[in-house]
C-alpha cells in the first residue's frame, strides 16, 4: 500500500495545475473581450450591422425619385453638462441625395468639457444603406463654458435600398446620437482650443427640400 504522503503530494500538484489552467483561461477571456470590442466596432462600421451607419467619400451622382423620411434623435449622458438636440425633427430626402443636417450643443457648465458622440440608426437593417460622408461624431468635440455650437452631419441613403425586398416596409429611418463625457478631459480649460466639425464639411450637392 502506498503511503499517504506521496498521494497527498500528487493531489497538490494536480490542484496547482488545475488552478494555473483556470487562471490562464480567465486571462485569455479578459484579453479576448478587450480585443473583441474594437473588432466588433470595425465590423459594424464596415457592414452596417446593428444599425451602424457606413462611411462614404461622396454621394451618388444621381438621386432617385423615391424618398424616405429621416428623423433625428439626441440623448446625452448625465456626466456631460451639455444640452444637445437636433436642429430639425425630420426631413424627407431622395435616395442618393447628398444631405446636410445639424445638431446643436450647448455647454451649460462653467468650464470647458469634451464629449464623444455614439450613433446608430433604426431600424437596424437600415444601417447598411445609411452612409455618412462627414460628421461631428467622427472626432471628439470640446465646448468652452457657455458655448453653443452647430454640429453638422453630411449623409445620404443608398439607392440600393430599393432593390432589397426586406426594406420594403421601411418608410422612416431614425438617426440617433448620444453624447458621453470623453475620458481624457483638457488639463487647462482656459487654454484648450474648441474643436467642432462645422468648418470641415463640404456643402451638400443639392439643397434639402
Amino acid at each position: 500500500m502506498a503511503s499517504p504522503a506521496p498521494r497527498q503530494a500528487e493531489l497538490q500538484r494536480r490542484n496547482r495545475r488545475l488552478m494555473l489552467s483556470c487562471v490562464g483561461f480567465v486571462g485569455f477571456m479578459v484579453a479576448a473581450s478587450f480585443a473583441s470590442a474594437p473588432l466588433y466596432r470595425l465590423f459594424c462600421q464596415v457592414t452596417g450591422f446593428g444599425g451602424t451607419p457606413l462611411r462614404a467619400e461622396r454621394a451618388p451622382d444621381v438621386a432617385t425619385e423615391r424618398t424616405i423620411v429621416v428623423r433625428f434623435n439626441a440623448d446625452i449622458d448625465p456626466s456631460l453638462p451639455w444640452q444637445f438636440r437636433p436642429a430639425q425633427r425630420e426631413i424627407r430626402v431622395k435616395l442618393g441625395e447628398d444631405t446636410l443636417a445639424f445638431y446643436n450643443a450647448v455647454n451649460r457648465s462653467g468650464e470647458a468639457s469634451t464629449g464623444n458622440a455614439m450613433f446608430n440608426v433604426t431600424p437596424d437593417k437600415a444601417g447598411q444603406y445609411f452612409n455618412k460622408i462627414d460628421c461631428f461624431c467622427f472626432k471628439e468635440q470640446t465646448l468652452a463654458p457657455g458655448q453653443s455650437a452647430d454640429m453638422p452631419v453630411n449623409f445620404f441613403v443608398d439607392p440600393a435600398l430599393m432593390k432589397d425586398v426586406n426594406m420594403d416596409d421601411v418608410k422612416t429611418i431614425t438617426l440617433s446620437y448620444t453624447f458621453f463625457r470623453a475620458k481624457d478631459q483638457p488639463k487647462d480649460p482656459k487654454t484648450q482650443p474648441t474643436r467642432t466639425s462645422a468648418t470641415v464639411l463640404n456643402p451638400p450637392a443639392r439643397p434639402v427640400n
